[in-house]
């Protein structure tokens, strides 16, 4: 099969290494993953958060924020993103004792270590919040973390995704991952014609965040064969909303028959695992490889202790080579320049205020 997205004439074969991992057996090596931060690496990332004093959090650069002794440890892990499991979950940062800004601080530079930040929607903000803002995805506008809703298994547009856990939900709000490159070896080996149907280009709605010139859509396929790597890009509700444009491709009844087995796998306890997130733990997670999920959530009344993540879209320099067709959704194909809401003339900036 070609580097490029045309229809395979065959598929890839099955894939093998420890991106292509099972849920529950991924689960029972949490040692492996559940990384704990030392008391002389806290100490570090409170002394550069502190230095960085009231400037300008989106104008940071990675030398504004040194971190002699963590440094190494990150870019073992950032090793581990792109080319092993494909995530990690670091635990105690002291965000309950520290401002909102210091943690905020604290979370865009420990990112800076792993990729270069992308603007996460039409306003250019490059610290995102996760947080319910009694939207609904019924709204064609909205964004799925914008509500309590389930999320289901998608990816996100960059390489990387990071959330720092600022407040949990009072029920609910799980985090869950699955394995694209388990999920795509499963459909093989279940349904190689659907399977080839995921290679081909699907529309995906852009909700409304739509660059100089282009349309309200993207057309990526599922699953992408490059370089001799699999990659993918996901988002159900979007593919199926899409469907709103005129001009937008149809999805066929084979086509529709393939997403939803893709989804029945991606929902099924063999495959993925869920893992709770509390105040001060960060996940980072390789888009490429994995698919990420929240569970709904029912939230305090009290605003103060209601459901709140922060988030960074990074871009590595060290990330893999991407088909052209990504190009559409990512701008740039360059490692640590792509990935993002790409759109003319946009202001970065970094909100410590939930619009």
């Amino acid at each position: 099969m070609s580097s490029h997205n045309a229809f395979p004439d065959r598929l890839p074969p099955q894939i093998e290494g420890p991106s292509a991992w099972f849920g529950p057996d991924m689960a029972a090596r949490s040692d492996e993953w559940l990384l704990h931060f030392t008391e002389t690496e806290l100490a570090e990332i409170a002394s550069a958060s502190l230095a960085y004093g009231e400037a300008d959090i989106a104008s940071m650069r990675r030398e504004d924020f040194p971190l002699p002794s963590l440094r190494p440890r990150l870019q073992a892990i950032l090793a581990e993103l792109l080319n092993g499991r494909g995530f990690v979950l670091l635990r105690g940062l002291p965000v309950q004792r520290w401002s909102l800004r210091q943690s905020a601080v604290a979370f865009y530079g420990l990112g800076l270590h792993l990729g270069r930040a992308r603007p996460q929607n039409a306003q250019g903000h490059v610290l995102g919040h996760v947080k319910d803002l009694g939207l609904s995805s019924d709204d064609p506008r909205v964004r799925i973390y914008q509500t309590h809703e389930r999320q289901t298994f998608h990816t996100d547009s960059s390489d990387i995704v990071g959330l720092l856990c600022l407040q949990t939900a009072r029920s609910g709000g799980r985090s869950a991952l699955v394995s694209s490159v388990t999920l795509y070896n499963e459909l093989r080996r279940l349904r190689p014609d659907l399977a080839a149907l995921l290679f081909q280009p699907l529309a995906t709605d852009r909700r409304g965040e739509v660059p100089a010139g282009g349309k309200p859509f993207f057309e990526i396929p599922v699953f992408s064969w490059h370089a001799g790597l699999l990659s993918a890009i996901y988002q159900r509700q979007y593919i199926d909303s899409a469907q709103r444009f005129a001009d937008a491709p149809r999805l066929g009844a084979e086509t529709v028959e393939a997403l939803d087995l893709f989804d029945a796998l991606s929902n099924d306890t063999r495959l993925n695992f869920m893992m709770s997130l509390e105040p001060g733990d960060l996940q980072f997670v390789h888009n490429h490889s994995l698919l990420h999920d929240r569970t709904a959530f029912e939230d305090w009344p009290e605003p103060e202790r209601q459901r709140h993540l922060l988030r960074l879209w990074l871009a590595p320099e060290s990330a893999r080579p991407l088909p052209p067709v990504f190009a559409q959704r990512y701008g740039s194909l360059v490692p640590g320049e792509r990935g993002g809401v790409t759109m003319v003339d946009l202001a970065l900036n970094a909100p410590l205020a939930v619009d």
